[in-house]
């Protein structure tokens, strides 16, 4: 299955789980054996095999065991800032993003009665 912004959560976890699960096999690597080496709990590679939520640092040691820690430049490649962005910045690390002033509004002004 491809992954796109149109699955699940659930549909994506399952289809990582599946994957993994066919990287362990290819390797010829019980779900034991896999996990002692990635230093998680047989449990817990369980839970990433039937797409259940996992923490990160699980999921990344998997990763790293199946020698698949490099792809993940591809899933969030590294921000590339031009020149330009480099001198206007002079060293200064961009912090928050910039949003559009909110202009408050304009509501009825109270006042006494007897001013125009």
């Amino acid at each position: 299955m491809r992954l796109d912004n149109h699955h699940s959560d659930e549909a994506i976890l399952k289809e990582m789980g599946n994957r993994i699960t066919q990287l362990r096999l290819n390797m010829n690597k019980s779900q034991l054996l896999l996990a002692q080496e990635a230093g998680i709990s047989h449990r817990t590679l369980i839970r990433i095999e039937h797409g259940q939520s996992v923490q990160a640092s699980s999921l990344i040691r998997i990763l790293r065991t199946l020698q698949l820690i490099g792809n993940l430049d591809c899933l969030i490649p590294e921000t590339i800032v031009s020149p330009v962005q480099q001198l206007k910045m002079q060293g200064k690390q961009r912090k928050r993003a910039s949003s559009r002033a909110i202009k408050p509004k304009k509501e009825n002004v109270w006042s006494w009665g007897d001013e125009k």
